[in-house]
Order: C-alpha cells, then structure tokens, then sequence
C-alpha cells in the first residue's frame, strides 16, 4: 500500500487524478491538500474512497512536513497551481506566490522530511505544462523534452520556475524527482472558464462564444484521463530526475475545436429528449446551430500561436498511449457536464 499526497486535489485535473487512481490503485491511501480557492471545489472528490481532505495552502511549509510524517507519504503528486493564462495577464502576482513560492515550500518540506537521517524511498512528482516551452511556427518541430524553455506569460513563466526548482533539488540535494509537461487538458470537472467548458456552457444558455483573433491559434488537446495515466506511468516507471512530455495527439485549431463542440451540442440535443426544456435559450432548442454564437474578440496579450507535443519518450520509455479520441473525448465532456448540471450551475453563481 502507497501513502500519497495530491497537492490541488480537488480541482480540474487533480480531482480527475484522485478518482482515477482510487479506481486504479483501491489500496492505496491519498491526502489531497487544497487551499479551495475559486477552482476547488469540495465535491469534485464526492464518492473518493480512502481519499482524506485537508484545506491549507501549499505555502505552509509545516503543515506540509506535518502531513508528511503524520500519514508516512512517501510520494507527493502536484497539482497545485494557479493555471488560467487570462488571470496572469491581468493579476500575476498569485501566479508567483502559487506556482513558485508554493513549489519551493513543497520541495523544502519534501527535503526536510524524506532526507533526514537515513532517508527513505520517495518520489516528488510536478505537473507542469507545454506553455514553458513558448510558441511554435506553422512548420516547427513540437516540442520534446529538450526543447529551450521560452515562457511567453506570467502564467508559464511561473511554471518554467518552479519546474527548474524541482530539477534544483533533484541535482542539488538528491530529492527524487520526475516532472511531465502536458498538453491542453479537457475533460470532467473542469472549471468553466476554460475554452471547451465555457464554449459547451455559453451555447447551452445562449449566450456568445468569444473567439480570440482568428481562431487559428493551435493547441494539442489531451483528455484528463489519459493525463491521469501518464502520470501513473511516471510514478511506476519513470526515471528520478526525468521530464516526460504527455499529449493527447490531437492537434488541432482553437476554431475546429468549437466546431466540433458546436456539432456536439447540436447533435446531443437531436438524440436527448428534454433538453429544449431545460436549455431554451440554446440555439438547438429551437432547431438552429449553436455556431451561430461565435463571435471574434480582441486577441489575447502575447497570445502563443501553436503548441504540439512530441510524446515518443513517454511512449518509447514508460509505455504511455492515450486512449481518448478527441471526437470521443469532446462527446463524453459535453454528455458529463449535461448530467452534472449541479455540480457546475453553482460555480456560475459566485
């Protein structure tokens, strides 16, 4: 049995995280640690066995050495970040006291618990993001594990620091580390603030889907739960001082993407009955396209033009795959947030 901590547990992929390996691993015993700010939420991790909820902020260094020795984790999984690349722009300052300060924090507790003494067999591993790596032409290569970083916001600028702190105490101090840097994440439980929650949600009520620039923007899409087995693929199999880049092999344009979500919407409200009544300000409640609702916006600051990923170390090295097609990852994120109506209408509310 495995004693883990998972630092943002109970947001997006954190969350995802905690119920894919609650499933995968039923022995194995998990202590998320979450400040539940605006993106966690307590009933993400609803029906999560052997899983124990501590609020507290990764920054509190002895509550972190605390839970360490209290519970004998050996292995921190985190998650912990703050991720929406449009809040960097505008407020960077809780990017840097999160993503670095809040690393550094983990790591120093990490070393202070797990290096004393004779030590003990351990694994810190850091999710970060293909942001660091900065934007690709049309014809570039995608990025690899050897690509220079060239963070290109505040959002990744804080994420390329803490990945390197990590790679820090890996080679400063010995601590046991792996990191992955992942595509764009899709998927249940995902805040509506990103673009194919807020997309799915705006055309269910009506109202405009905001398009930045041309649409053209590229992105590599990777379902959450594909994410969730990379990550396991890391900590089972990955090298300590290893980075491993996870995608989703679906490379596509920010526009195909709310196309397809689009025709889902459309389709979905074809095939379920009932939904007129509950979403009649829907375009397909009435038997038009809810492409109708895109509408082109001023472009976003910096905006990086394409991110690809080349994911052939984690395939060659740990056996990694994805097994979501995005048409069939784009159809089960839109039928979950459909049946979970609950769970998101009150984040609307706040």
């Amino acid at each position: 049995m495995s004693k883990l901590l998972v630092t943002g547990g109970a947001g997006f992929i954190g969350g995802n995280f905690v119920h894919y390996w609650n499933k995968k691993h039923p022995d194995d015993e998990l202590v998320v640690l979450d400040s539940l700010t605006y993106a966690g939420n307590r009933s993400t991790l609803a029906g999560a066995e052997q899983t124990e909820l501590i609020e507290g902020d990764i920054r509190d260094q002895g509550l972190v050495e605390h839970l360490l020795r209290e519970h004998a984790i050996t292995t921190i999984v985190h998650f912990a970040a703050e991720s929406h690349v449009d809040r960097s722009i505008t407020g960077p300052d809780a990017f840097i006291d999160t993503n670095i300060l809040g690393t550094n924090s983990l790591l120093k507790a990490a070393r202070a618990v797990w290096l004393a003494g004779d030590g003990v067999e351990h694994r810190f591993h850091h999710i970060s993001t293909d942001e660091v790596f900065g934007s690709l032409g049309a014809d570039d290569p995608a990025f690899s594990e050897t690509t220079p970083y060239a963070p290109n916001s505040p959002y990744s600028a804080s994420k390329a620091a803490s990945d390197h702190l990590v790679r820090a105490y890996h080679h400063t101090y010995g601590l046991e580390v792996t990191t992955s840097n992942c595509s764009n994440n899709y998927g249940p439980y995902q805040y509506p603030e990103k673009l194919i929650p807020l997309f799915c949600l705006n055309a269910l009520s009506g109202k405009p889907l905001p398009i930045y620039g041309d649409g053209m923007n590229v992105r590599d899409w990777l379902h959450v739960e594909d994410h969730c087995r990379g990550i396991d693929a890391c900590l089972n199999r990955g090298q300590p001082g290893e980075t491993y880049n996870i995608g989703g092999g679906a490379e596509m344009s920010n526009m195909a993407v709310i196309d397809k979500i689009c025709a889902e919407i459309d389709r979905t409200f074809d095939e379920i009955d009932g939904l007129a009544e509950r979403y009649p300000d829907a375009p397909a409640a009435r038997g038009e396209k809810s492409e109708m609702l895109k509408t082109f916006v001023a472009d976003r600051a910096g905006h990086d033009r394409r991110y690809a990923i080349d994911e052939s170390k984690v395939r060659a090295e740990l056996g990694y795959s994805p097994q979501w097609t995005f048409s069939a990852g784009i159809n089960q994120t839109i039928r979950w947030y459909l049946k979970n109506e609950s769970w998101w209408n009150k984040l609307l509310k706040v």
